[in-house]
Formats: C-alpha cells, sequence, structure tokens
C-alpha cells in the first residue's frame, strides 16, 4: 500500500536518475561477468533492469506508469522482459492508501465516501496508471468507482519532459521513434486526466456500440462522477488475460472464437463507422463474464480517425499496394513515413521495413477467416520488432517517421492482435473498402 505520491518535479526527477544509476550498475556487472566468462545473458539482465523502471514508474504512477503501460502494448519498442514486468501497469499498479482516497473525495464533493455511498471498500479492488477502482454499493446497486490518484494531471506534462531523456538513454529508444510518440501522448494523457471527458466519451461511444452481439457497457453515474471521480455499475467477470488463462484447450475453442469475434467487431466498428476508436487495448479494460459476455471499460483514451488519414492508411494494407512498390512507396510519402529527400539507400531501407510491417498488419484483412491461434504470426509480429530494435541502418535514420494519428491506430491493431492471440481465436475479418 503506498502513502504518497511524489509531487515536486525535483524529487520526480531525482527517482528517476536513482534508477538510471542502478541500470547502469547492471550494465556494468553483465559486462564484467561478460568479460570473465565470456558468456552474455542479455535476458537476465534485461529481467533486472525492467524490474527497476517499473518499480519506480509504479511508485511515481501518472505519466511514467502511463507510459509503461502503453509500451506494454507495443511489440516493436522494448525487449520481452519489459513488456512483460509493464504489463502489470494495466491493472495490477500497487494502490494508494485509502486517506489519499478520501481526501480526493472531500476536495470533489466535499464529502466523504461514506456520505455518498451507502458501502465503500477501503481498498482498492485494482489500480492502474492514472487512477484506482474502489468497489460500492448505494439503494442496492453495486458500483465500480474510479478515482484519480493526486497531482497526476498537475505532473503530467513534466513527467513525460523527464522520462522522454531516460526512455533514450535507460531504456535505449530511439529519438526519431519516440519524438512523435510523446507528443501524441501528452496528448492523449491530458483527456485522459480529465474524468468529465471521459464520462462524455464513454456515455457517446457505449451508445453508439450497443448494437454489436456479445458486447456489453457500464452504465455511468454522472450525480456521482467528477473530474478526478467517475462512477459507474459494476459489471461482472474477470479480466481477459485471466479468462483466457483459464479457458485454455480444445473444449472452449467456440466460446473464445465468440468472444474473439466480439471482440474484433467491436474495434471494426467504432475504426471503421464512428472513426473514432477505444485506444487502450490491453485486457484490463476488458472483463468476460461466465456467459461469454464482453465487458469494455475506459474510454478515457480515445481516438478520432479523419478522413484524408483514414484513406491514406487503409490504402496502404489493401493487397494492390502491398504488391505495386512504387504505389506504396507514394502512400509512405502522404502518410510521412518516407520523404522525398531521403538518400537512396535510406529509402530503400524504410521502404523494405515499412512494407514487412504492413504486411504483417494486414494479414488478418487478406484471410478470412483468420486463426489468431497461429503462434507464427505473433512471433513474426515480436521478431520484426527486435530486429528493427537492433538493425544499425534504421537507428542511424534520425528524423522522426509517421503521422502521429498512425500511432494510437497502429498502436490500436497490435493491442487488439495481442489480445486475439491470448484468445487463440478464429474470427471472420475484412478489409473495408478503400476510400476513393
Amino acid at each position: 500500500m503506498q502513502d504518497s505520491i511524489r509531487s515536486r518535479r525535483l524529487s520526480r526527477a531525482a527517482s528517476l536518475a536513482g534508477t538510471g544509476t542502478r541500470v547502469g550498475v547492471n550494465y556494468l556487472k553483465h559486462y564484467g561477468k561478460k568479460a570473465l566468462t565470456g558468456k552474455s545473458d542479455e535476458t537476465a539482465l534485461h529481467e533486472a533492469n525492467a524490474t527497476e523502471v517499473y518499480g519506480t514508474f509504479a511508485k511515481l504512477k501518472g505519466g511514467p506508469l502511463k507510459l509503461a503501460q502503453m509500451l506494454s502494448i507495443d511489440k516493436n519498442m522494448l525487449p520481452e522482459a519489459y513488456r512483460s514486468q509493464f504489463a502489470q501497469a494495466q491493472y495490477s499498479a500497487p494502490p494508494l492508501s485509502y486517506p489519499l482516497v478520501a481526501r480526493t473525495f472531500r476536495r470533489e464533493f466535499g464529502k466523504e465516501p461514506s456520505e455518498l455511498f451507502d458501502t465503500f471498500t477501503r481498498e482498492a479492488a485494482c489500480g492502474a496508471s492514472i487512477g484506482q477502482v474502489h468497489k460500492a454499493t448505494k439503494d442496492g446497486k453495486t458500483y465500480a468507482v474510479k478515482v484519480q490518484y493526486p497531482g497526476v494531471a498537475e505532473s503530467l506534462t513534466s513527467d513525460l519532459a523527464l522520462v522522454k531523456p531516460f526512455a533514450l538513454q535507460v531504456l535505449g529508444l530511439r529519438e526519431a521513434d519516440v519524438a512523435p510518440y510523446f507528443a501524441e501522448v501528452q496528448e492523449r494523457l491530458l483527456e485522459e486526466t480529465d474524468y468529465k471527458t471521459e464520462l462524455a466519451n464513454s456515455q457517446k461511444l457505449s451508445k453508439s456500440s450497443g448494437e454489436i452481439p456479445g458486447v456489453r457497457f457500464p452504465t455511468y453515474i454522472p450525480e456521482l462522477s467528477s473530474s478526478k471521480i467517475l462512477t459507474m455499475t459494476w459489471e461482472p467477470g474477470v479480466p481477459l488475460d485471466q479468462f483466457t488463462a483459464a479457458h485454455e484447450g480444445a473444449e472452449h475453442q467456440e466460446l473464445r472464437n465468440r468472444i474473439g469475434q466480439a471482440l474484433w467487431d467491436f474495434y471494426h466498428h467504432q475504426i471503421h463507422d464512428l472513426r473514432i476508436f477505444h485506444a487502450d487495448p490491453h485486457p484490463g479494460n476488458f472483463l468476460v463474464d461466465e456467459d461469454g459476455i464482453l465487458t469494455v471499460l475506459d474510454f478515457g483514451c480515445t481516438k478520432a480517425v479523419g478522413d484524408p488519414f483514414y484513406s491514406d492508411y487503409f490504402k496502404l494494407l489493401s493487397p494492390g499496394f502491398l504488391s505495386d512498390r512504387e504505389a506504396f512507396a507514394d502512400a509512405l510519402i502522404k502518410l510521412d513515413i518516407l520523404q522525398p529527400s531521403d538518400p537512396a539507400r535510406s529509402r530503400e531501407v524504410i521502404i523494405e521495413n515499412a512494407h514487412r510491417g504492413t504486411s504483417l498488419l494486414a494479414r488478418p484483412f487478406h484471410q478470412s477467416p483468420f486463426d489468431f491461434g497461429d503462434p507464427s504470426y505473433m512471433e513474426a509480429i515480436v521478431e520484426l520488432g527486435e530486429s528493427g530494435r537492433k538493425d544499425r541502418e534504421l537507428k542511424e535514420i534520425k528524423t522522426a517517421r509517421g503521422s502521429a494519428d498512425s500511432i494510437y491506430l497502429n498502436r490500436a491493431y497490435f493491442g487488439l492482435y495481442s489480445l486475439m492471440a491470448a484468445l487463440q481465436a478464429k474470427v471472420k475479418t475484412v478489409l473495408p473498402e478503400p476510400a476513393a
């Protein structure tokens, strides 16, 4: 249980600096051992460093922990040891103590939780990057009450400014990769810390998606919500990853397929029909009940898709563009991935890397039904990320690449694919008709 969050910029910077030092010591030990024995255990090194980094991010919460959550979904940014550690940020972050929760209620409503609800658990049911959830009852109904961590919104901008050099130096990320990523992340996270915006998004998008078979949404309670507190009905079920772990084997295949289809249809409807989508596809945001109904949680992070970008992006996934290298290169220019001034060799490297990634992203659309239970598919995605991180020529391309709009859409799809792979689901897929 955590009794406080470091709020001063200097104190938060010191925490990150201390972690950087400990990671550096781990590297020294690793290379010293390698020099003595001639053996290199990079997996153990990454695991030790990931534990150090996540421990610090978990205590700081807010921007650092949200970044960890996002990076845990992206298969192309970090080694598996980091993704595994950072996945804890999805719904099992260390909770804050009850006095801090009660203080937030007093600031928002001028009342204690016990004055607003008949019962309110002192311990959090789950904790994530921006806030934690408590279970409450009122007038015979059960509610999930999300309470934002103190100081998260106020420290977010400075947090990301601190974490960016940390990500470059300690996590080994490239400036070209993180520049557009951090700009877009900051914009979305500032929205996510305003629970009034989340309330509006949740009501609008759940209503617009209410006819999808097998999908359910909580009912949101405006009179018990504020900019820092969000109250909704408590829905039955367990997080998607816990469900999949308990339902392995051929006897559960039909059920997993049904849940996977509901999840696929939910994202397909939001991206292609509504053009605004749930941009936080981690397993903690999806519950599955005993009847196999999928409940979608947390519309704090959403992303709208504009018409020009939508057209350019989904043209890129069509078989014609993938087989026509010249048309493919022209599409990369429109998406700011390729620049006309790129030298010939850089151009070749960028096109080849983009083609490999796009071909993987597009594969489910070109094979319907698609079997996400085929382990070779996700292995290919992970291998692509690993090879991209180690590619010397890619590292030498310093200029930031790609439209900021593509960050969340790529993340949404690869996050969706990870969930589908965990389900080992076989689903009907379809590529939308390319826009004119």
